[in-house]
C-alpha cells in the first residue's frame, strides 16, 4: 500500500485503532467492502491501513459533513454493528482537521 496523495486542505483524517478478537471470521472481507464503499462516496479523499498487533486505518474526508454521512451509511452502520459484536476486542476513533502536509517520494 502507497502512502495516500491527499491534494486538499484543509481537510479532515478519521483514524480508527484497533484490536481484534481472536475470532474473526469475515471480517477482511468486510473490511475491503468498506473501503470500496468508501471510495464512493462523496467527499472521499482516501486511506491508509496498516495491521499488526493493533489495526491503525486513516481515511481522509473533505469535511466533516462527509464523515457524519459515511458513519451514518446503512452498509457500513451494519459492519460497525458487527465490529462491535464479533471481531474488536478494543477501539478507538481519533478525528482531526489537517491544516497542512508534506510529502516525500523516490518515485
Amino acid at each position: 500500500m502507497d502512502i495516500a496523495k491527499i491534494n486538499q486542505t484543509p481537510c479532515y483524517a478519521v483514524i480508527f485503532n484497533s484490536v481484534l478478537k481472536n475470532s474473526v471470521e469475515g471480517y477482511e472481507e468486510m473490511a475491503e467492502k468498506m473501503v470500496e464503499l468508501a471510495r464512493q462516496q462523496p467527499g472521499f479523499l482516501g486511506f491508509e491501513s496498516i495491521r499488526d498487533k493493533i489495526g491503525i486505518t486513516i481515511s481522509y474526508w473533505a469535511d466533516q459533513e462527509s464523515i457524519h454521512n459515511w458513519k451514518n451509511y446503512s452498509e457500513h452502520l451494519l459492519a460497525q454493528k458487527l465490529g462491535k459484536n464479533q471481531w474488536y476486542k478494543s477501539y478507538a476513533i481519533r478525528i482531526c482537521k489537517i491544516e497542512r502536509q508534506y510529502y516525500f517520494d523516490t518515485e
